[in-house]
């Protein structure tokens, strides 16, 4: 069964709704996000935008007939099949609570790639083009690394080899990323009972900041329900000033520095010590990570935070 990517349809939304935030936020000088789009900061964005959709068919090939497709009958060969054999089923099918379920399995993905590109650095250096802006905007929901096409289907290679059909998550995926563009917005307020299951527009700012104490938090996709499992979910203090992007920006807005700059920091870092296990882990421990405590990772700046505050 053949099923369209709902992001082709979603593409003329993004850029119309972008227009329509942008449209809206410079004709409102009284409000205090006047600025909030900056014309140098949106067409970087654009261009980052631009460059993943026209990898996407490259992504998308590689994610559904390299990976996800090979790993779906790789369990499920005419002989020796391990899901008829093992677990009694062929594949889950199409009924309609079996998409409810592949959402979910997605969602749990989601939030375990995206957490992981924020605690390995050399995933960071992907995902933090996605960060580097100041802004927080519709724009910057487009403004998307290159290069984590090329990991992120190993995130999610379970789900088909469960038994969810292919094509399935690779609609899924789309419904995900939708979800994802329409978080970036200052303009909705708290939902009330919704927070208390989805991940919102104030949540994702409180992941979007560089304020100490948000670093690092709210990961989900559509639920905020794994982040408060694992311990990463942050509600959005209304009286705390937000400074959006990352402690160590690229300070320039030219697209191949923006997508390349912490990938020369690594290998800047990593020339600081000969020890191979230092180089080894400034290239995959979290961000932050040195072998001198000369920088320190989120989670020690947060600890000591806590520890200055108590004593």
């Amino acid at each position: 069964m053949n099923f369209t990517n709902p992001l082709v349809y979603g593409v003329p939304c993004f850029l119309g709704l972008i227009l329509i935030e942008l449209v809206y936020s410079k004709h409102h000088k009284k409000e205090k996000n006047k600025d909030l789009y900056d014309w140098k900061d949106l067409t970087a964005s654009l261009t980052m935008g631009i460059g993943s959709a026209i990898l996407a068919p490259l992504a998308k090939t590689i994610a559904f007939i390299l990976v996800f497709s090979f790993t779906y009958e790789i369990f499920n060969p005419e002989i020796n099949g391990v899901r008829t054999n093992i677990m009694g089923y062929q594949s889950f099918g199409y009924a309609w609570y079996i998409w409810i379920l592949c959402q979910l399995a997605d969602d749990f993905s989601y939030y375990w790639f995206h957490r992981q590109n924020h605690n390995v650095r050399f995933l960071w250096a992907a995902h933090i083009v996605h960060h580097s802006s100041d802004n927080f905007n519709l724009g910057t929901a487009v403004r998307n690394g290159w290069f984590t096409i090329f990991y992120k289907p190993f995130f999610y290679m379970w789900i088909p080899a469960i038994g969810f059909p292919p094509e399935m998550l690779v609609v899924c995926l789309g419904i995900e990323a939708l979800w994802q563009f329409q978080l970036h917005s200052v303009y909705v307020p708290k939902m009330g009972f919704i927070e208390k299951f989805m991940n919102t527009h104030t949540m994702h700012q409180v992941h979007h900041a560089q304020n100490i104490e948000y670093m690092d938090k709210n990961h989900g996709g559509f639920l905020n329900i794994f982040d408060k499992i694992f311990g990463t979910w942050k509600e959005l203090d209304e009286t705390i000033d937000i400074k959006y992007g990352v402690t160590k920006a690229p300070n320039s807005y030219n697209p191949l520095v923006i997508l390349t700059h912490e990938y020369k920091d690594i290998w800047n870092d990593m020339k600081k010590s000969k020890n191979w296990y230092h180089k080894f882990m400034y290239a995959f421990a979290a961000p932050g990570w040195s072998h001198d405590g000369s920088t320190l990772t989120i989670k020690q700046q947060q600890n000591l935070k806590k520890t200055n505050k108590a004593t």
